[in-house]
């Protein structure tokens, strides 16, 4: 038992590092603002087209650059599920026949 759970906590390290290494963008307004985030929602940076930042006012800003934001994240939630999907069907994937699928 002590051992699927230490090869549980070394998986998720895995996947952990893995997501580190995965980029994952959000774009608002055809790419006036883009934000860069990894696998694990941590945003890497923020990109505002000079043009669009130096006509347009302070809300359109903020509404757009949360817009990116939620794209970034909502596209780093689906790698970090896939991937967490793919470590627990390799690590419980036998345990389907135990069930009847």
């Amino acid at each position: 038992m002590f051992d699927k759970l230490f090869e549980a906590q070394q998986k998720a390290g895995e996947v952990k590092k893995r997501l580190d290494g995965i980029t994952v963008t959000g774009t608002a307004e055809g790419g006036k603002i883009t934000v860069t985030a990894n696998g694990n929602k941590v945003i890497q940076s923020v990109a505002i087209d000079e043009e669009f930042y130096a006509n347009a006012d302070r809300e359109e800003i903020e509404e757009l650059l949360v817009v990116a934001l939620n794209k970034a994240l909502e596209q780093a939630d689906n790698v970090s599920q896939a991937e967490t999907a793919a470590i627990a069907k390799d690590m419980f994937g036998g345990l389907g026949g135990m069930f009847g699928q």
